[in-house]
Order: structure tokens, then C-alpha cells, then sequence
């Protein structure tokens, strides 16, 4: 009788793996924009959005929601705003660190990217003094929000820009502080936004968002790339041109199911090597649920250029990552 109830019981463990390896669009069906995360040590997956939610899930596809980033602590105040837009999170030494943009619609002067600390990828998160880290003014970069933390040759850099130009600036050892707000440097011009910077094999590639992001039925936006051998550029797009001068390669567009697919997160690589992304979209027909968050496989052409199957998020089951 024991060996038949262990049979079972691998049997229902062989098909909950089953299930759980496919997947819908989107992942997270409730508004949850601008998705990053981050792999914790206790081996779950942490996403954050814009609004503040985090979500928790051991394979990328089923999230559960976890709570909220400050819940209780004292919020950022150097702009008053009800909530933070387009967070970033970082794991750096003994703690996780959570880069985030504040600003209110049209607020190019005034927007500005803070950092808050967390022992724990659950939160809560505690800021540091006001919260801030620059402001637009501070900077000399106009709507600086959507901040994008990179660790290259044991530096570390703070990317971000929003339809201003894409720039990028060293951090301190902690990366609490700007080194030196003098030395920024551009990476591409004012096309693009939601920056984020990948290295595989020879290349750095720089992923970004164009056109209208929150417009429903009606957004625009789209998911882009270029490429280049140097950190610091120029990225150049597959038909030749720079990102500097708004030269970009599409990757995700509008398809039948869904509308404005940007704004992606950190690349995640799975057991098999393949390579996996998160990104937002609205359902079209459906925009009053917000913009969801959807998960897709980044596929690898022959000479090196990223691509996704049917250049959308997907539409109908597929299997998901092996996580």
C-alpha cells in the first residue's frame, strides 16, 4: 500500500510540474506596470512594480502578491507624490536595493530617482533621509525617471531617461550616491525610455520603449533595441544607425490580444539556458484592467541580434521556463 500511495504520489508531483511549465499571457492579469526583478537567495523569484506592489513565485508564472514596497515605513518626500513610478531592484552585498522614479504626469523639472534599502526581498523597504538619490535639476537631465542599476567591470552605474536621452552615471561602493553627477554620459537620444542594458558574448544590448505607454486600446509603445562592444557605446541598430541619433531594431509590438508591450524587465536565464523576459501590455478591448504583466521567451538569431516569435507577446499556451 505505501508503494502505491508513492506512486501517486510522484504522479500528481510530475503533473503539477506539467502544468506549471505552460503558461497564458498574460502572467499577472491586475494593473502591475512596469515589472523588474530579481532572483532572491531564498531561491524565489521578487517582481516590483510601479505602484509599489511586490509578487512572489518560484517559476515566473504563477505570482502571488506579496505587499506593498514602504507598507508602514516613512515614504520618500522629496516630491509629494501618492506613489513611485518604474522601480529597479538590485541585490548588492548583504542587502536589496530598490531604485525607484518619482514624478507626477508632465513633471520634466521636477522628477526626480530615489533608493531604499531592504534586508529582505519582501520588504518593507527604508529610505535613506528624504529617499532621494538626484533630481532632474540636480542632474542636468530633464524627466529623469526609470532608473536601471548595472554592475560593469566592478563598477557600479545608475542608467535611466525618459524621451530626454538615455544617460548613465557612476554610483558610489554602496550605490546610495552619485560619484560625481559631472561625469554623466549619454547612451541614446530622445526616442526612447525604460532603459536596460544586457551583455551576452561580445556585446552590451541596450533594450528600450518607444511611442505612448498608457493610452489604452490607443498606446503605442513598443519594445526596441541596439547593440554595441563597448559598454558606453554608440548601440547600433541591425540596419546600421546609432540609438543616439534614435536609430533602434523593433522587437515587441501591438498584436491581436495585446496593445503597448514595454517596458521590460532584467533578462533571466532558465536551467536549459534559455533566455526569459518580463514586460507590461494591455489586453486589448480590456484596458480598464491596467496594464499586465506578460512573459516571454528572448530567442538568439545566428548573428546575434535578440528576437521573439510572432514579434508580440504571446497569444496561446506556451511552455514556460525550466526554473
Amino acid at each position: 500500500m505505501k508503494s502505491k500511495n508513492f506512486f501517486y504520489l510522484i504522479l500528481l508531483c510530475l503533473i503539477k510540474e506539467a502544468y506549471q511549465s505552460t503558461y497564458t499571457n498574460p502572467v499577472i492579469r491586475n494593473d502591475a506596470p512596469d515589472p523588474t526583478i530579481i532572483k532572491a537567495d531564498n531561491g524565489y523569484y521578487y517582481l516590483y512594480t510601479t505602484g509599489e506592489g511586490i509578487y512572489k513565485s518560484s517559476n515566473l508564472i504563477q505570482w502571488k502578491y506579496i505587499r506593498k514596497v514602504f507598507d508602514g515605513k516613512p515614504r520618500p518626500s522629496f516630491l509629494k507624490v501618492d506613489s513611485y513610478w518604474a522601480p529597479c531592484i538590485t541585490k548588492q552585498g548583504k542587502q536589496y536595493i530598490l531604485y525607484y522614479a518619482l514624478s507626477v504626469w508632465g513633471g520634466i523639472n521636477s522628477a526626480g530617482i530615489g533608493v531604499a534599502t531592504s534586508s529582505s526581498p519582501e520588504g518593507p523597504f527604508n529610505i535613506i533621509g528624504n529617499g532621494k538619490l538626484f533630481t532632474s535639476g540636480e542632474i542636468g537631465v530633464k524627466n529623469s525617471i526609470d532608473p536601471f542599476f548595472l554592475l560593469n567591470n566592478k563598477k557600479k552605474y545608475l542608467i535611466w531617461g525618459s524621451f530626454y536621452g538615455i544617460y548613465g552615471v557612476e554610483l558610489d561602493n554602496n550605490g546610495l550616491k552619485v560619484k560625481n553627477p559631472k561625469s554623466k554620459f549619454q547612451l541614446a537620444g530622445k526616442a526612447f525610455e525604460a532603459p536596460y542594458i544586457y551583455k551576452r558574448g561580445q556585446y552590451y544590448y541596450l533594450f528600450a520603449s518607444i511611442g505612448s505607454c498608457c493610452e489604452g486600446d490607443n498606446s503605442k509603445y513598443q519594445t526596441v533595441v541596439g547593440r554595441s562592444k563597448y559598454f558606453k557605446g554608440p548601440y547600433i541598430s541591425k540596419k546600421g544607425g546609432t540609438m543616439l541619433e534614435n536609430r533602434y531594431t523593433v522587437l515587441l509590438s501591438g498584436n491581436k490580444k495585446f496593445v503597448g508591450p514595454g517596458h521590460n524587465s532584467r533578462i533571466i536565464k532558465d536551467k536549459k539556458g534559455r533566455t526569459w523576459m518580463l514586460f507590461h501590455a494591455f489586453i486589448r478591448g480590456q484596458s480598464k484592467i491596467g496594464r499586465t504583466v506578460c512573459l516571454d521567451e528572448v530567442k538568439w538569431s545566428k548573428d546575434g541580434w535578440p528576437y521573439f516569435d510572432g514579434n508580440g507577446p504571446s497569444q496561446l499556451q506556451k511552455v514556460g521556463p525550466n526554473v
